[in-house]
């Protein structure tokens, strides 16, 4: 996209050189005034009447000239016009003037923090979630961001747009909120909310924060270049099932955790089961048969797997010794 931001370019000269000279013409026009008030009353009443026209002249331009005065602070700029043209962005820090006939709209260049709230989208897998996010952003194209998007007319001030710093801000803000929840449903709604709904490997919502991140971001941008605003920074912030699932999808991972819990247990038990049958057939300490191994077995897997301490039956007649 051609990038239309240029230098402002017409003539700037130092504010503190121009303020005394505005004082100067000021002092001028008062004192041609007044003098030629005194020359009204006294014989040379033509030569005063001359004089007073000038000097009131003189003090109608210093006025127009002292609003020629602006003050910029590090990344603040003002953007200006000529009856309408487009004449540049100024962006020099410092006390200056310029031709007071240009228009000017102050813009913020500083980064900006945009705390979304949680919305609803559904997920991959049709799964309603809550998501939401925090956004960094600033404004790097002040063209685009006063003559791309309609900012004036949503700004809260529209008729002082051009000291209405605040209200020309809230409104891009509101702009970026509203495509940063576009491109937050847009992006939610590729990915499932956990690896339970998708196969082996495939990138979720939960697992895969850095890949969703980059994504979001990417699709911020290009979203968000249309007002000439830079993503510095986006990432997920929350991220919870909607409150009408939330319930079923708890009793749904508690019963995955305890699948996977007894896998364990019994891996393990299978484990010491097989190490003590071993133990028992190398060092000849009692010959089983296969239905004894059977019974055996069977009663270290339910004193293994129990949730409760088994209570032991000895048994002293039926082993071969």
């Amino acid at each position: 996209m051609e990038n239309k931001e240029f230098a402002f370019k017409g003539t700037v000269m130092n504010g503190f050189l121009m303020l005394f000279v505005n004082f100067a013409i000021l002092v001028l026009a008062v004192l041609g005034i007044i003098y030629s008030i005194i020359q009204l009353d006294g014989s040379n009443g033509a030569q005063g009447g001359w004089l007073l026209g000038g000097s009131i002249l003189l003090l109608f331009i210093n006025i127009i000239m002292w609003c020629g005065h602006l003050q910029l602070e590090p990344n603040v700029a003002r953007v200006t016009t000529w009856f309408g043209k487009y004449s540049g962005t100024f962006s020099k820090t410092g006390f200056f003037w310029i031709n007071p006939f240009y228009g000017s709209k102050k813009v913020s260049l500083r980064a900006r923090n945009l705390d979304a709230e949680p919305i609803k989208v559904n997920d991959k897998t049709g799964n309603p979630v809550m998501i939401g996010l925090v956004l960094v952003w600033k404004l790097k194209d002040t063209y685009k961001a006063l003559f791309e998007v309609d900012s004036q007319t949503m700004a809260a001030n529209p008729n002082a747009v051009g000291s209405d710093t605040k209200g020309l801000m809230n409104a891009l803000e509101n702009f970026v909120r509203v495509q940063s929840d576009a491109a937050l449903r847009q992006v939610a709604g590729q990915y499932a909310y956990d690896d339970e709904d998708t196969k082996e490997g495939e990138p979720t919502l939960r697992s895969s924060a850095d890949e969703i991140n980059e994504q979001l971001e990417q699709k911020l941008d290009e979203r968000l270049a249309l007002a000439g605003i830079e993503v510095v920074e986006a990432r997920i912030n929350y991220l919870a099932y909607a409150p009408e699932i939330a319930a079923v999808m708890l009793r749904r991972q508690q019963a995955t955790a305890i699948i996977t819990a007894r896998e364990k247990i019994v891996e393990g038990a299978v484990s010491m089961v097989k190490m003590a049958l071993d133990k028992l057939s190398n060092e000849n300490i009692v010959d089983l048969d296969d239905d004894k191994k059977a019974a055996m077995v069977s009663n270290l897997l339910v004193v293994l797997c129990g949730d409760e301490s088994a209570q032991p039956v000895v048994n002293t007649g039926t082993l071969n010794h």
